[in-house]
């Protein structure tokens, strides 16, 4: 019997908690006795912008969502908790520290009928012997879940920052989507994409056409064993990103699934009524609250594919 299950991907920006002190509390006495810290008194930062995140979240009604930009696992499960309907809304949920010092990671939730099984940390990778760093910027988890009579598995990814310029940070993103590509194979073999897996979050990068020199993803979006199913959308319709920077419009989001899984693809969709206003190439409704520039769900649309397995 075929199951039918919506996989997300998000970069929720910044997904944080901030300490809510007391009323009337005596910070001159706290700067010299320190003070005793309860988990309670932490909440996510900027609730009005959670809010919208939130309703970007349910609007996407995914059954798997890959995030990005999480602080740790207790903001997530408090975030969960607060917004999206309690425990029982995701009760599956892994998030493992990563590599940035911004404690920006990667993570998942899932729903009850859709159980992580099995979860894969590569944030320890290296690129050879000799190697002083890590290759992934975060990291590359890998996560599988039960879809009806089959393993579904993610690698959930968010590369290198094309901050400090796209050019100076081509290598390191060429580096880690070879890296994705060797953990695929190295899980699945030299013909991985008759597996049923998906590579998906925020690569950091574009590709302004199919031979873009310039793009560090290049091989892994063009790699002939996944499908980029966001190219199944109309070309003017594929942006998950916009940078008021230099008034840019891109894909930067991916859902790349295995060969395999080409057939299963029911639909696609990326949700952007979360956007902040001056995000003018969208003209559709957008969530109550949005504002121009703030708040905002996040400076990501979520993406969603929906499979029938």
């Amino acid at each position: 019997m075929a199951t039918t299950v919506r996989v997300a991907s998000f970069n929720c920006e910044n997904l944080f908690a901030r300490f809510e002190f007391k009323p009337n509390v005596d910070l001159d006495r706290i700067s010299t006795d320190g003070w005793e810290i309860n988990e309670t008194l932490f909440e996510p930062n900027k609730p009005e912008a959670r809010k919208i995140t939130a309703r970007a979240i349910k609007e996407a009604n995914a059954d798997i969502i890959a995030f990005q930009e999480v602080e740790n696992l207790d903001v997530l499960k408090r975030f969960r908790n607060q917004y999206l309907g309690g425990f029982k809304s995701y009760p599956h949920a892994v998030l493992i520290e990563g590599n940035d010092p911004r404690l920006i990671d990667v993570a998942v939730l899932s729903r009850e009928k859709f159980p992580i099984v099995s979860t894969r940390s590569h944030h320890h990778v290296k690129a050879n012997a000799t190697s002083r760093g890590f290759v992934f910027s975060r990291d590359c988890l890998e996560v599988d879940i039960e879809v009806g009579s089959q393993t579904l598995t993610l690698f959930v990814n968010h590369l290198k920052s094309m901050m400090g310029g796209r050019d100076q940070t081509h290598e390191r993103r060429k580096l880690q989507s070879t890296w994705v590509k060797k953990l695929v194979n190295q899980r699945f073999g030299t013909d991985p994409g008759n597996n049923p897996f998906i590579v998906l979050g925020d690569l950091n990068d574009y590709l302004d056409s199919a031979s873009d020199p310039d793009s560090g993803i290049r091989n892994l979006v063009k790699w002939n064993q996944v499908e980029n199913v966001i190219e199944r959308l109309p070309a003017a319709e594929r942006w998950t990103h916009y940078w008021n920077g230099g008034n840019e419009y891109r894909q930067l989001d991916y859902l790349l699934v295995s060969k395999s899984l080409s057939s299963a693809v029911q639909s696609v969709e990326i949700i952007r009524g979360g956007l902040p206003t001056r995000a003018t190439n969208y003209t559709g409704p957008r969530f109550p609250g949005v504002g121009t520039n703030d708040p905002k769900a996040s400076d990501h649309c979520p993406i969603v594919v929906e499979l029938k397995l």
